[in-house]
């Protein structure tokens, strides 16, 4: 009796895969008696002994703000490390870094019943995009991103205070 056609393709595929799988793991193992290679078989010599650290973020005012987020967020994680609820520490960490102030928004510390807000969002306009960041226990810590300006001509939709210092 002969199988059904859909039977025979299912077998057929499932073999397919099964030695598709298995080609790539045959080059991983080592032959039976032959040492696996180690690390200091193919290692140079001390290359990373010489090998100096890549040098710190740096404001790049040329680049896309994409280019720059790097250095936003070293900026910001060391705010956060020290100061996490202060977003007036934000800003004032941003604009030691180079960005323009005026170009900046900020949300509020504080809610209207003077309650420590969930989280602190802020924001530059750099390059026709907007760098945005936002540090609170309800956000799960620092987060940032690269967004296009809002049809507003901002960079955040929610309420922000004045930068007046």
């Amino acid at each position: 009796m002969r199988m059904p056609a859909s039977v025979r393709r299912h077998r057929l595929f499932a073999g397919i895969a099964v030695v598709l799988l298995a080609i790539p793991l045959a080059g991983c193992t080592a032959g039976a008696g032959e040492p696996s290679p180690t690390a200091t078989d193919t290692a140079s010599p001390s290359a990373s002994a010489t090998a100096t650290p890549p040098p710190p973020p740096a404001l790049q005012p040329e680049l896309s703000a994409s280019a720059n987020l790097g250095y936003f967020d070293s900026i910001a994680n060391a705010v956060a490390a020290t100061n996490p609820a202060d977003g007036r520490a934000y800003i004032d960490a941003l604009v030691a870094g180079g960005f323009d102030k005026s170009a900046m928004q900020l949300t509020f510390d504080r809610t209207h019943v003077d309650l420590a807000a969930d989280f602190v969002q802020f924001s530059v306009q750099f390059n026709g995009e907007c760098l945005i960041g936002q540090y609170g226990p309800a956000s799960g810590g620092y987060h940032s991103m690269v967004a296009p300006i809002l049809g507003s001509g901002t960079c955040l939709l929610s309420v922000t205070r004045q930068i007046d210092w």
